[in-house]
């Protein structure tokens, strides 16, 4: 957990109130100068309104440049990113012709898969050719082919469940599966940092919702304890199911789940377990196969096991892997299922293609290669960023490595400045993250060098240095500076 400083706090809290203080005066004086206008709403009332429509103009225009940036390649170690330009105060951005060469530090290509790859690429075309982009209907009609059924197989396989289902899109099969699993009368307990789509599919399924502290086993235990003793609203009659929600990895965070011992507790008492593997699946573990394998828990004990084929396979969609029992309902009963388009066949075999070099069975040891690539570079530079005196956050072997920049006026700043000097990097505010705890988070993949990984390392430390964000003290005792790691490239 973030441990905010009272000074940063303090001073993010000024910036944020200047303007939002600025943004409401702007808005009294708009307001006055458009009173004698006629309305073009015609008596309807404003879609956006309120404080997010507020936070939008106010405060997200300022820095939009920012956010949304167009590439015009493949996202591989290093990637075309589009120059833009604003003639009104960055109200509205153009796309301009030239193009920046960019370390990419924002994509999720984890293992590399992204780019054209000798294994992949060859039978993506192929199957493009056989099937086309698209099946045009969904599984259930004419949508279903020999690569998803191959697919699910093998998915069913990697993750060592005995079935699995595909669904076209990663955020869809989290809100999408939990209102299926479970409905009124059930009980999610659910991580306080759990992403998005799983909010909204518990929000989704009627069941009651209660969160417990982010990676907390032990508010864990008295949250289901308190839970299991009270029983439903009002009736207090026992809960129909009970089903734990967690992450493998974090994804604003970069932190690995406390996985043994929320097993322990759910096993304790009798609670299923939702495991969203979307940024463990493929990028931890010794073969891969997620925080699973990396923490020693045999996903037979996971009783629904999630991930997605968009960050360490390089494609689309996502997958829910389970009983049998569990995925035959899901065939029958899930929307995202019946009705939804299937994969794009080629998707499909970009999976399928990239789920064998990392089993090994293209005929090579190049996804060994790459795991060990993607655990090397992420340990380096997770610790050398801590050296210079960044306040990161995460667990090693996680590829997933946030920068905390809290005030609202260094998120443009080092966004900017990175990117000026040829490194792309995402930063992430409110709404995804809660308002006080800005940050950039980096992304590593296994195809970046270790010169790449020096040259953002000095470009970031740079940056960081102009822009205020190196919250701790420079680690002065090194094995080696940056300086003597280049010459031993």
């Amino acid at each position: 957990m973030v441990r905010l400083p009272y000074l940063t706090a303090l001073t993010t809290l000024f910036s944020y109130g200047l303007l939002f203080a600025f943004g409401h005066f702007r808005d009294f004086f708009r307001r006055i100068l458009d009173a004698g206008k006629s309305s073009n709403l015609k008596g309807y009332a404003p879609i956006c309104l309120g404080y997010e429509d507020f936070y939008t103009r106010r405060l997200y225009l300022r820095i939009q440049d920012c956010f949304n940036r167009p590439i015009a390649s493949a996202p591989d170690a290093w990637f075309d990113v589009v120059e833009r330009t604003s003639n009104d105060g960055n109200k509205t951005l153009q796309c301009t012709n030239k193009t920046s060469k960019c370390l990419n530090l924002g994509s999720y290509n984890y293992l590399g898969f992204a780019a054209a790859d000798e294994y992949c690429t060859p039978r993506v075309i192929e199957s493009l050719k056989k099937y086309s982009a698209s099946t045009c209907s969904s599984r259930v009609d004419g949508g279903n082919t020999k690569l998803h059924t191959e697919l699910e197989e093998l998915v069913a396989r990697f993750v060592g469940k005995p079935a699995a289902i595909l669904f076209g899109m990663g955020y869809v099969t989290n809100s999408a599966i939990i209102p299926i699993l479970i409905g009124k009368g059930g009980l999610i307990v659910s991580d306080s940092l759990n992403h998005i789509s799983i909010v909204n599919g518990a929000r989704g399924s009627g069941a009651t919702v209660q969160v417990f502290q982010h990676n907390n086993p032990a508010h864990l235990e008295d949250v289901l304890r308190e839970q299991i003793a009270g029983g439903q609203p009002r009736t207090h009659r026992p809960w129909k199911k009970i089903i734990v929600i967690i992450e493998g990895i974090y994804s604003m965070e970069g932190e690995l789940c406390n996985l043994p011992e929320i097993m322990a507790v759910c096993k304790k008492y009798k609670a299923y377990t939702y495991l969203d593997e979307a940024h463990s699946i493929g990028a931890v573990g010794k073969t891969g196969r997620g925080v699973c394998e990396l923490l020693g828990v045999d996903p037979a004990d996971v009783d629904i096991m999630m991930g997605t084929f968009t960050k360490s396979f390089g494609s689309c969609g996502g997958y829910i892997a389970a009983s049998k029992e569990i995925i035959d309902h899901l065939k029958h009963a899930c929307p995202a299922h019946i009705y939804a388009t299937s994969m794009s066949p080629p998707a499909v075999q970009q999976v399928i293609s990239a789920i064998k070099v990392v089993l090994g069975e293209d005929g090579s040891n190049r996804g060994a290669k790459k795991l060990a690539q993607i655990r090397e570079n992420s340990n380096f530079f997770r610790s050398e960023l801590q050296k210079m005196g960044f306040e990161v956050l995460g667990d090693n072997d996680s590829p997933v490595m946030p920068i905390m920049l809290y005030n609202p006026a260094k998120i443009p700043a080092f966004s900017r400045e990175c990117l000026r000097q040829n490194v792309a990097v995402v930063t992430v505010a409110f709404p995804a993250t809660p308002l006080l705890l800005a940050r950039a988070r980096i992304c590593i993949s296994a195809s970046q060098s270790r010169e790449d990984l020096l040259k953002g390392l000095e470009v970031i430390s740079k940056v960081g240095d102009l822009v205020g964000i190196k919250y701790f003290p420079v680690e002065q005792e090194k094995p080696a500076s940056i300086d003597k790691l280049k010459k031993l490239q």
